[in-house]
């Protein structure tokens, strides 16, 4: 996989063009924003289905109206999973290998129509005990309008680079 390049930006943070990032490509700083895509109410039916979560705020607009929402509303954890898979499919890459752990705040509703995508800023990079390359990652996402819907960090264990001579990569 190739690397790509990064572009320095006001204040030293370097925002990731197009390309796979290994471990030691990335450093504190470092930022990329994902694509975009609508929430649809068959995202949130098919949500309900798939985790069991038919409470009554994501499936019945009076209900959820009666709550002071403006009809029914994504599960939250529906936004984490939607964000998670706009950032793996980023154009900017993290040569992940495993997803170690998220504190995640949902910070107002998703609704269906709302067009969310994420800004994605590297805040830490070390390796653990054994080696491995670790990248923590914050997340802030918008919806159309700009307002922030939800946003936290996860750590990822990241693949770093081959050692010359060695195979993999």
């Amino acid at each position: 996989m190739r690397t790509g390049d990064a572009a320095m930006e006001d204040g030293g943070a370097r925002r990731l063009s197009a390309g796979s990032y290994w471990f030691e490509d990335l450093q504190a700083g470092d930022w990329f924003e994902t694509g975009r895509m609508t929430v649809t109410e068959a995202h949130i039916v098919a949500f309900a289905g798939l985790s069991g979560d038919f409470f009554d705020v994501h499936m019945d607009d009076e209900f959820a109206r009666e709550q002071g929402f403006p009809g029914r509303i994504a599960h939250g954890l529906l936004g984490l999973a939607l964000t998670d898979g706009l950032k793996n499919r980023a154009e900017a890459r993290m040569m992940a290998i495993a997803s170690l752990g998220w504190n995640w705040r949902f910070v107002t509703p998703i609704v269906a129509g709302d067009r969310i995508g994420a800004r994605i800023r590297v805040t830490e990079t070390r390796l653990s005990r054994k080696g491995q390359g670790i990248v923590t990652l914050h997340l802030e996402v918008t919806q159309q309008e700009g307002r922030v819907v939800q946003q936290g960090e996860t750590t990822l264990m990241v693949r770093k680079r081959p050692e010359a001579g060695t195979s993999g990569g």
